[in-house]
């Protein structure tokens, strides 16, 4: 594998083990002495470690969609070999952050989650069903009655209502589940415009997302894509002649958006982009697709800008507020959607880049005055192992080759557990070239076909730095970060900041006993042929 990235980490050697592997192994790591070094200055770092207990100013959440561990790790090395590394030591700048916990992903009703229900835990602190947004557990997903009176407020929200700044920046439509509960409450999250609702629903005082982007919270900056939403049928694509607006009520809401706001623009390209000035905008809405905006790996740097470039762009608009500001900063786009298409180097693409914008916006902040959080709303069924030497490709193959019965053949070290790569040539799985795996469109080879890969049900990360990161600890309901942020910031129900006194919690009517819930689960292997599909 030696030969397949440059290798520039000085002092590297060759070496051929046992097993008969070839590892690219830095010459100092052969040596006691380093690793001794590196345990010391962890010891000093960690024995240095005080927490920041002021108030935060500032707050900045990174959601990095369908980023599981298995992704950060991938991403880790990719990243350093594209810088010229092996890649496995590599530090990425999430990795810098001092505070970590693992956050519990399950939606109430679900086992395995939706980027819908996690955001309204992440975002608004309450757990809720699969499919709804900014609501509580009390509403039913596509039942438009359930929505009044379930409402529950995201920390963007409220941290607006505290006088600060907010802002969302997004590689999908803006109106997707993940940033669209920082502003919405929907009782489906595929109700993107009102052309996705029925005449009941809306009849029945129902609006859809890209309605409620522009009418529930006063958002500073809005960044990323989605333009289609926001205009009627009737009004063509700037960028794309096959493409026009999907709304039936003939309103434009880049309009309605503008019409009462003082120093506000709206963008929807790259150039326009470029000539915003941050110190004479308070309010910037740039949407540069019609949906959601291109793979890193596609993407036209002349036409659309990257999620770094659009993060530096909301912070300087942002800071110039002196109450401070609370910026969501999402990389759904594509890391959910690469795995999901089992695409794995588009969605590891997308997580370096997301890396690096959390690394531009440390060096345009304080650690002194704003929390910086990173975390995923769910994983996926992705793995990355099998038999690889050090400086093995991110994207390569395994060294040892498959060798159970007749299926004698290579395979990548990246593989999902479903999902469209599930592939038998003449009865048996295919062989997979180096070459082959490495390309931009691979798809990665899975153990069950799907359409489309699922998400995992498994713990993530949260990274945390700044005032209040150590409140970001433990084994935490994902609801838990909203109300640490809240907390972190002075922010409703935290405006003193301080912690009301818990509810003892109520035997609620109705409550399904766990006993009966054992037994309707034994019960579905022999009711899943009567249920409609």
């Amino acid at each position: 594998m030696v030969g397949q990235h440059t290798l520039t980490t000085v002092g590297l050697i060759l070496f051929l083990s046992l097993d008969w592997t070839l590892s690219v192994i830095p010459e100092r790591e052969v040596h006691p002495s380093f690793w001794n070094n590196k345990g010391k200055q962890a010891l000093h770092s960690a024995l240095s470690l005080k927490p920041n207990v002021h108030r935060a100013k500032n707050s900045i959440l990174f959601l990095g969609d369908g980023m599981g561990i298995p992704t950060v790790t991938a991403a880790r090395i990719l990243k350093g070999q594209m810088k010229g590394g092996t890649g496995e030591e590599f530090v990425l700048a999430m990795d810098t952050f001092p505070y970590l916990a693992l956050s519990k992903t399950y939606n109430v009703d679900q086992q395995m989650p939706d980027s819908a229900g996690t955001a309204t835990a992440y975002l608004c602190g309450v757990k809720a069903r699969y499919g709804t947004l900014g609501l509580s557990a009390s509403a039913i997903r596509k039942n438009c009655s359930s929505t009044f009176g379930n409402e529950v407020n995201s920390v963007l929200h409220r941290a607006k209502m505290a006088g600060k700044s907010v802002g969302i920046v997004s590689t999908a439509r803006v109106q997707h589940a993940s940033p669209a509960a920082s502003y919405c409450h929907s009782a489906d999250r595929n109700w993107y415009s009102d052309s996705d609702m029925t005449a009941a629903d809306i009849q029945a005082g129902c609006r859809d997302i890209a309605y409620q982007l522009v009418h529930n919270t006063d958002i500073n900056v809005i960044l990323g894509g989605g333009r289609k939403y926001m205009f009627p049928k009737t009004v063509k694509d700037p960028e794309y002649a096959s493409s026009a607006g999907v709304r039936g009520d003939n309103v434009d809401l880049t309009a309605v958006w503008l019409s009462n706001k003082k120093n506000a623009k709206y963008v929807w390209n790259k150039a326009e982009f470029d000539t915003v000035d941050p110190e004479k905008t308070d309010y910037l809405m740039g949407l540069f697709e019609p949906g959601d905006c291109r793979y890193e790996l596609e993407r036209d740097s002349k036409k659309d800008p990257s999620l770094t470039e659009m993060v530096e762009k909301a912070i300087r608009i942002l800071s110039r507020n002196p109450k401070g500001y609370y910026l969501f900063v999402e990389d759904e786009g594509r890391i959910d959607h690469g795995h999901h298409a089992s695409k794995a180097k588009h969605a590891l693409t997308e997580a370096v880049e997301f890396d690096n914008a959390i690394e531009r916006a440390a060096e345009m902040t304080s650690e002194l005055d704003t929390l910086s959080v990173v975390t995923a709303d769910h994983s996926h069924v992705f793995s990355f192992g099998g038999h690889s030497a050090r400086g093995n490709r991110v994207t390569g193959i395994s060294l040892l080759m498959s060798n159970k019965g007749d299926d004698n053949k290579t395979f990548t070290t990246l593989l999902y557990g479903n999902g469209p790569g599930y592939k038998l040539v003449n009865g048996s799985r295919p062989n997979v070239a180096e070459t082959e795996a490495a390309a931009n469109g691979y798809i990665q080879q899975s153990a069950v076909l799907l359409d489309s890969e699922t998400h995992g049900s498994e713990d993530v990360a949260v990274f945390a730095k700044g005032p209040m990161a150590h409140l970001f600890h433990g084994v935490q309901e994902q609801s838990y970060i909203a109300h640490a942020m809240a907390y972190a910031a002075c922010v409703a129900p935290y405006t003193d900041c301080a912690i009301p006194e818990p509810e003892p919690e109520a035997a609620h009517a109705g409550a399904i006993h766990p006993s009966l819930v054992v037994l309707l689960l034994g019960l579905i292997p022999a009711l899943r042929p009567l249920i409609p599909v």
